[in-house]
């Protein structure tokens, strides 16, 4: 394992990697405000043991990773996209399996409209395709609105999520504990949730940006262009979709409409799973990612 800060425009990323240089290489991009540390070492190893040299990084405004102010300086989606395939650069890797999670599903479709050439294959978590607003769906849910897409709202357990998520807590054990209680409103009741786990997880996080505060700077960052969703027909890159079923942000099926925008793209389901990456998913989660990288090698 080793750690490199890779250079993006104007911001330096901290990454590091796993397993062996030799073998295909894979980028785990994260999802919105979080570091590479919520990807879990044991979910990690897992791919690593499937015969995959992996990296992890922090996004432009969290963890290590250069931070300022979006409003002063602005950013987006389309930097933060440019910003993983400056991170295979710094590693010197030409080609690599995309894994994104929540916001890194959207930062990987816009990978493959602009920078095909560099991915190998991408699997899309615990996200929605391009053309969805999620912000304005948020709002819509709080206002109890109709959804203006045919496609369901974030549900009642993602609000009651973000409320914990903006508690006033003293000191770092009310912090620790005020972050596992959001992940179990994330994780849902239909799989099995560690709390010690996501406790030592959260630490690490803690550990790693060296700050008890969450960073909130994805928020104000500027949205995705929506409207290039009709250039995903376009796509070439071998596409896998994989639906939580209990995710409580972009339930079923969310899933289903990004696997259709994409041809050729698979779709595959894991019960139970929610908007986290608890322990108890790791190995379906794990082999469905290795079924669709080694079909592609």
């Amino acid at each position: 394992m080793a750690v490199r800060v890779v250079t993006s425009r104007e911001a330096r990323l901290w990454s590091e990697d796993f397993g062996d240089p030799a073998d295909p290489a894979l980028l785990l991009v994260a999802g919105g405000n979080l570091t590479a540390m919520s990807w879990p070492v044991e979910f990690v190893e897992r791919l690593v043991a499937g015969g995959l040299h992996v990296i992890r990084y922090d996004h432009w405004g969290v963890g290590r990773s250069t931070v300022w102010d979006p409003a002063e300086r602005p950013y987006g989606y389309l930097q933060l996209a440019a910003d993983a395939v400056a991170v295979l650069d710094g590693w010197d890797v030409e080609r690599a399996h995309f894994v994104g999670m929540s916001m890194g599903t959207v930062l990987c479709q816009l990978v493959a409209l602009d920078h095909p050439r560099r991915m190998l294959s991408m699997s899309m978590m615990l996200g929605g395709a391009l053309d969805v607003d999620f912000p304005g769906n948020i709002r819509r849910a709080f206002a109890e609105e109709p959804s203006v897409d045919g496609l369901p709202l974030p549900q009642e357990r993602f609000l009651r999520a973000l409320a914990v998520m903006n508690e006033e807590v003293d000191g770092p054990e009310e912090e620790l504990g005020r972050r596992v209680r959001r992940w179990k409103l994330f994780s849902g009741d239909q799989v099995a949730f560690d709390e010690a786990e996501f406790r030592r997880w959260e630490q690490e996080a803690i550990d790693h940006s060296g700050s008890l505060t969450e960073p909130q700077v994805h928020y104000a960052v500027q949205p995705p262009p929506r409207e290039r969703a009709a250039e995903l027909g376009g796509v070439r890159v071998p596409t896998q979709v994989i639906q939580a079923t209990e995710d409580p942000i972009a339930p079923p099926p969310h899933g289903r409409h990004l696997a259709d925008l994409i041809p050729g793209a698979d779709l595959v389901e894991i019960e139970g799973m929610g908007h986290a990456l608890p322990g108890s998913v790791h190995g379906p989660l794990a082999e469905a990612v290795l079924q669709h990288v080694h079909r592609r090698r």
